[in-house]
C-alpha cells in the first residue's frame, strides 16, 4: 500500500466521505487511490475558491468535515479567501494539499512555494508528511483536529513522493476533545447581573448559538429577566422562520449599530465576539458598544452555547417561554423590486426547510425582519467578509443536506463573479439550487463605503465601482455552465420564476434587475 492509498483508507474509515477537489499533477496518486477505493464522493470544482467554499457550506449543514484536494501552494492560495470565511464560521475542513517531492523541492521548480506558511494564515492545524509511513497517521490527526470544537481547518501537506512510495499505514483518528466545560462561577455572575440589571443587558448570540435550541434558551432567560437578545451581524447558521426567535442582528452600519447598542450597560457574549465595526472610519469608533459597558463571556467560541444557556436558565429558574407567533405567512409582493418586497416574496414562496445562502451584501441587510413568518429555514451568512462565498457555500450546503432541501442563493452580481464556476458544479451534481442574482451592475457596497470615508465618487472612481460597459449577462453565463436561467424585472416575474425553479430537481438562475 502506498501513501495515497493509506490516506484514502484512513479518511474513509474516519467517516470523511466527501472530497471537494481541484487536483493537479502532484495529487495524481491520491486521485488514483480515490479511483480504486470505494466510499468517497468526489465533487469537482473548477477553481479552488469554489472547492474551499463548498467544504464550508457542507460542514454548516452536515455538521461534519469534508476534505478538499488542492494543488500545491498556488492552489491553496486560490482557496484562501473562502478558507478565511470558513475559519470565521467555525467550519471543520481537512485540506489535502499536494506539494513538490521531498527531493525535488530544493531545485525550486516553478510551483514551489511556502505552502506551510500559506496554510498557517487560515488553519488551526498544519502538518507536512515526510514519508509514506507518516501519511495515514497524519491524516488521522488532521481529522481529529478538524472535528475539534467548534470546527477547525486542518491542512495536511503531502509531498508527492510520500503518496507514491510504498509503506503506507492506515490509522484511526482519536476522538476529538470535548468542548471545554462551562465555568459555574461565570454562570452565577451572569445570573446575578441579570437579576439586578436585566433591562440594561444584551444577550449577544454568535456562531452555533444561532440554532434553534440556544435561541429558545436565550429567550427563556430574556423573558425571565427583561434582557434583550440579539445576533451577531454575520453567523454561520441562523435558524429562522416560524418557530424560531425573531432575532435582530447587530447592524452593519457604524452609526446605526452604535445607536442600537447604546442602551446596554452589560453585554453577555454567548459564543460571540465583542461587537466591532467591519472597518475603521475617520472620526468614528471601532467598538460598537458603549465605552462603559461591561462584557460578560458566558461561553467562548469553542464551548457549547446550549449548555451555557441551559445552565444560566436553570440558575435563574427561568420558566419555559413560548416563541412569539409571527402571524400569517405573507403573500408574494408585487410591483417594482425593493429589498422588502423581495424578502416578502421569498418568505411567501420558499419551501419548508429551505436553506438560504446570503451574499446579498448591501441590498439584503434588512431581509431578516421580513422572514419571520416564513417556513422554518436555515440562513447561512458570509461570515468573514471575503466576497465570493455565496455560490460555493450554497453548493456545498446542498450536498451537506443530502440534496433533499431547496437551497436559495440571494447573490449580489459583483461578488458572484468571484466564484460563478459553482454553477457548473451545481449542474453536474444536479443540485436543487435556486440562485437569485441581484443585478444592479455595480459594486454598490463600495459606493456606500466610498461615501463613508467622506468622498463622492467621480468618473475615475465610478469606473472602478461600476459593472456596466459591457453589462454582465447572467442568463447566458448560467447557460454556459449548464444551468437554466431567466430574467425578471418585477416581483411578480421573480415570484413566478421562483415557483418554477422549486418544482424542478436541478439548479435554476434568476437574473433580477434591481
Amino acid at each position: 500500500m502506498n501513501g495515497a492509498e493509506s490516506l484514502v483508507r484512513t479518511l474513509v474509515g474516519a467517516g470523511i466521505d466527501t472530497c471537494f477537489a481541484n487536483p493537479g499533477t502532484s495529487e495524481m496518486h491520491f486521485v488514483a487511490a480515490l479511483d480504486q477505493i470505494p466510499g468517497m464522493r468526489c465533487v469537482l470544482g473548477l477553481q479552488e475558491n469554489v472547492v474551499t467554499g463548498m467544504a464550508d457550506g457542507y460542514y454548516r449543514m452536515a455538521g461534519r468535515p469534508a476534505c478538499t484536494l488542492l494543488h500545491c501552494g498556488p492552489g491553496l492560495a486560490n482557496g484562501i479567501a473562502n478558507l478565511h470565511n470558513a475559519r470565521r464560521a467555525g467550519s471543520g475542513i481537512v485540506n489535502i494539499v499536494g506539494d513538490q517531492a521531498t527531493y525535488h523541492r530544493p531545485h525550486d521548480a516553478p510551483l514551489t512555494a511556502d505552502t506551510d506558511g500559506l496554510a498557517r494564515t487560515v488553519s488551526g492545524w498544519v502538518r507536512t508528511s515526510t514519508t509514506a509511513g507518516e501519511v495515514g497517521r497524519d491524516a488521522a490527526a488532521a481529522v481529529q483536529a478538524a472535528r475539534t470544537a467548534p470546527g477547525r481547518i486542518a491542512t495536511l501537506i503531502l509531498p508527492s513522493d510520500t503518496c507514491w512510495n510504498p509503506g503506507g499505514v492506515v490509522a484511526e483518528p482519536a476522538a476529538p476533545p470535548p468542548p471545554p466545560a462551562i465555568d459555574p462561577s461565570v454562570v452565577k455572575e451572569a445570573a446575578r447581573t441579570l437579576r439586578r440589571d436585566g433591562r440594561e443587558m444584551l444577550i449577544l448570540l454568535g456562531g452555533p448559538a444561532g440554532r434553534s435550541r440556544p435561541q429558545g434558551l436565550a429567550w427563556r432567560v430574556a423573558q425571565a429577566t427583561g434582557a434583550t437578545v440579539m445576533m451577531e451581524f454575520a453567523t454561520c447558521n441562523l435558524a429562522g422562520g416560524r418557530g424560531r426567535l425573531p432575532l435582530d442582528r447587530v447592524p452593519y452600519g457604524i452609526d446605526v449599530a452604535v445607536e442600537a447598542l447604546a442602551r446596554f450597560r452589560h453585554v453577555i457574549l454567548v459564543n460571540a465576539e465583542p461587537p466591532v465595526g467591519f472597518f475603521a472610519y475617520p472620526g468614528k469608533p471601532s467598538l460598537l458598544y458603549r465605552p462603559d459597558a461591561q462584557l460578560h463571556v458566558l461561553s467562548r467560541g469553542d464551548q457549547d452555547p446550549g449548555a451555557a444557556l441551559q445552565a444560566l436558565a436553570d440558575e435563574l429558574g427561568a420558566p419555559e417561554a413560548a416563541i412569539p407567533d409571527p402571524g400569517p405567512r405573507p403573500d408574494p409582493a408585487r410591483g417594482p423590486v425593493t429589498p422588502e418586497g423581495l424578502a416578502q416574496t421569498v418568505a411567501a414562496l420558499m419551501p419548508e426547510g429551505s436553506i438560504v445562502s446570503d451574499e446579498s451584501v448591501s441590498f439584503g441587510r434588512g431581509f431578516h425582519h421580513h422572514m419571520r413568518a416564513a417556513p422554518a429555514h436555515d440562513w447561512l451568512h458570509l461570515t468573514g467578509g471575503a466576497i465570493g462565498d455565496g455560490l460555493p457555500v450554497a453548493t456545498g450546503a446542498a450536498i451537506g443536506a443530502g440534496g433533499e432541501r431547496r437551497v436559495i442563493s440571494l447573490q449580489a452580481d459583483g461578488s458572484a463573479m468571484y466564484s460563478l464556476q459553482s454553477l457548473w458544479t451545481q449542474a453536474r451534481e444536479k443540485l436543487p439550487c435556486t440562485t437569485i442574482i441581484l443585478a444592479n451592475r455595480k459594486y454598490n457596497i463600495l459606493i456606500g463605503e466610498y461615501r463613508n470615508v467622506g468622498a463622492v465618487p467621480g468618473a475615475t472612481a465610478m469606473s472602478m465601482l461600476d459593472l456596466g460597459n459591457p453589462d454582465l449577462d447572467w442568463v447566458r453565463l448560467a447557460g454556459g455552465m449548464g444551468v437554466e436561467g431567466a430574467r425578471a424585472a418585477t416581483l411578480e416575474e421573480c415570484g413566478a420564476l421562483m415557483e418554477r425553479s422549486f418544482g424542478q430537481p436541478g439548479p435554476f438562475l434568476i437574473e433580477l434587475a434591481i
